[in-house]
């Protein structure tokens, strides 16, 4: 199997940290725009796309800062790969921008990239500030 390659996408988002961090650290928030539903039990994150589900282990949050998964598919191969939602709030300006590291095989990177630009549309409009 390929190693993935680590990358960070930055989007700016007119909304309170406060506000964001429900849409990005609970079931029904995630279930609003990354996926059609989120279960939790404990750590354990169920996310289901039009039937078929994927699971993921919360790996750790920080209160109104950031959340960090690994999709158990990764925790089964041993692989370390994990993407992480981060909300970071420019200290002069005030901007809110939500960061995301995330994994992908070199080959599919654009793609991965395309495919957080529309999970994070979705989140604009969800938050009216699209």
């Amino acid at each position: 199997m390929d190693d993935k390659i680590r990358f960070d996408i930055e989007f700016p988002i007119h909304a309170s940290p406060q506000l964001l961090y429900q849409y990005i650290s609970t079931p029904s928030g995630l279930s609003e725009w990354f996926s059609d539903n989120v279960n939790s039990r404990g750590e354990m994150f169920t996310f289901i796309w039009d039937g078929s589900e994927e699971k993921a282990k919360l790996l750790n949050k920080k209160s109104g800062e950031r959340v960090k998964f690994r999709w158990m598919e990764d925790v089964e191969d041993e692989q370390s790969y994990y993407f992480e939602i981060r909300i970071q709030v420019d200290e002069i300006t005030k901007d809110v921008s939500l960061m995301i590291t995330d994994y992908a095989e070199e080959d599919e990177i654009e793609e991965a990239k395309m495919l957080w630009e529309n999970q994070i549309s979705s989140l604009k409009q969800v938050l009216g500030s699209a």
